[in-house]
Order: C-alpha cells, then sequence, then structure tokens
C-alpha cells in the first residue's frame, strides 16, 4: 500500500492539537495537550514560548504513537505538515532566536490605553484602509508598542535593531493580523512602523499560506524531515475548510460577509 499521509499541527490558546490524515481527509491519528495561560497583572495574559514548543512537541508525539499503531509503524509515509495558529499572540527574539520576553496573547489588554490614545491621533482610518483592521487590543501591534514604551530593555534592543518579530507559527507570523501589515501592496508598511517608533524591528518575509516554509523532523520524532508546507491562522484555516476560496463566498449564519481580515492567501509568513 502505497498511501501518503499528511501532519497537521493547530498550536490553538488553550491547547496544541496534532492530526494526522490520510489523502481522503480521514481522521487516522489525534492528540491534544492543554497549554497554560499566565496572568501577572489584571487584563495581562501571556505564554511561556519554551512552554509552547514542548507543547506542540508532546502533542505530535503523542500523535504520531496512534498513528504507528494505525499504520504499521512506519513514519516515512508522513510527507508533509501543515500549522495553524492562535493569530495574534506574539514574540520577540533576538538574533539567536531567544525569546526576549513571554508571549503576549491575543487575549491580553494592556494597549487598551494605547489604542485610544492612537484613535484620537486621528489614525484609525489610516490603519484600517492599509491594513484593513480597527485600532484594537486584539491585534499584535498595540502590544508591541506597550512593551516598547513599558519595558526600558525591550525599548533599548529594538532602537539597535536587535529585535525579531513574529506570531506562535514556528516564529512565523500571520501578517494581517499585527497592524503591521499593508493589505493593499502585501507588503509591509513603512508608514505605520515609522508612526509607531518601531521601524526598527526586523520582520520576516511575507509569503502566501501555502509556501514550502522549510524542513522539520520535529526534534527528532520523525526518522527525516518532511516539508512544512503550510502556515495559516486558525480562523483563516477555519474558513478555508468550509470552503471559501474567493471573496465574498463566506457563509456566517446564513449571511454573505467579506472582510479584508480574511484575505488568508496572501497573510502568512
Amino acid at each position: 500500500m502505497n498511501e501518503t499521509f499528511i501532519l497537521a499541527v493547530d498550536q490553538g490558546t488553550s491547547a496544541t492539537k496534532s492530526v494526522v490524515f490520510d489523502t481522503r481527509g480521514q481522521i487516522v491519528a489525534q492528540a491534544t495537550q492543554p497549554l497554560k495561560s499566565y496572568f501577572p497583572q489584571p487584563g495581562f495574559v501571556e505564554q511561556d514560548p519554551l512552554e509552547i514548543y514542548q507543547n506542540v512537541l508532546t502533542a505530535v508525539k503523542d500523535c504520531l504513537n496512534q498513528y504507528r499503531e494505525a499504520v504499521s509503524h512506519d513514519l516515512t509515509k508522513v510527507k508533509t505538515c501543515g500549522i495553524s495558529n492562535q493569530r495574534e499572540t506574539f514574540l520577540l527574539w533576538d538574533h539567536s532566536g531567544q525569546p526576549l520576553s513571554n508571549a503576549v496573547v491575543w487575549q491580553c489588554k494592556r494597549s487598551v490605553e494605547i489604542c485610544n490614545r492612537l484613535k484620537k491621533s486621528g489614525l484609525e482610518k489610516e490603519v484600517m484602509n492599509r491594513t484593513g483592521l480597527i485600532i484594537d487590543p486584539y491585534f499584535s501591534g498595540t502590544k508591541i508598542i506597550w512593551l516598547y514604551e513599558n519595558d526600558q530593555r525591550i525599548r533599548n534592543i529594538i532602537d539597535s535593531g536587535e529585535v525579531y518579530f513574529g506570531t506562535i507559527d514556528a516564529y512565523y507570523t500571520n501578517a494581517s493580523r499585527t497592524l503591521f501589515f499593508n493589505i493593499n501592496d502585501l507588503q509591509w508598511d513603512k508608514y505605520l512602523l515609522d508612526k509607531f517608533n518601531l521601524q526598527n524591528l526586523n520582520l520576516p518575509q511575507p509569503q502566501p499560506s501555502s509556501y514550502s516554509y522549510g524542513q522539520s523532523d520535529f526534534e527528532g520524532l520523525f526518522p527525516d524531515k518532511i516539508n512544512i508546507s503550510a502556515m495559516i491562522g486558525d480562523s483563516h484555516a477555519a474558513a478555508f475548510g468550509e470552503g471559501c476560496f474567493s471573496s465574498g463566498t463566506g457563509n456566517y449564519g446564513h449571511r454573505l460577509f467579506y472582510s479584508p481580515q480574511y484575505r488568508f492567501q496572501e497573510n502568512s509568513i
């Protein structure tokens, strides 16, 4: 039997889910690993970057243990992997890949006052035109501004050009959920980065959600490296899974909708 299989990893806020599918879309094996969040102050939500990483490996390991029982121990038949993630949750790290702080979770409300300040400055319409988003703590950008303004160590490193930014999908990012990405020219928006005093932040190269991102053996869980062929936010992935392949085809409560936030084909990194 020459059938091949696909590994899907969904790194969510409360857990990481790992599933192996066959080429007909049928589930062969699956596992879930719960993930902790931390609440250092009222309204603050964080996660430990290294715990997230180990959480993913544990979920994949448990899934592959089930897979071995179902498919005669042959891991070489798993040919590729796609990763979805919790979108706006982000990390800052240095050139060696070491995190500079805890991951700031999309639920975190630390930047409410910064959002109010930006709205009062008259920037909201410009942000909407460029990014398709409103100014809101939900998105990554204003929380990075909070770190820049409230953590002198982070501020100094950002100013030195030594900080790298991304969300949880293997330190890549969902570009359209950051307040930094111009959905008209599909590039990082220099104007907004300058306005946010984050012009020295190192940002990844935008790529389509379906793209060859590299290979991994998941710290030795596979005998050989497999392709990482997709990166996408969880809600974007859900829309795609429901057959929303073009503008205007999303069905929500029997109503059609379209928002520039859901340009899932161009928004991964």
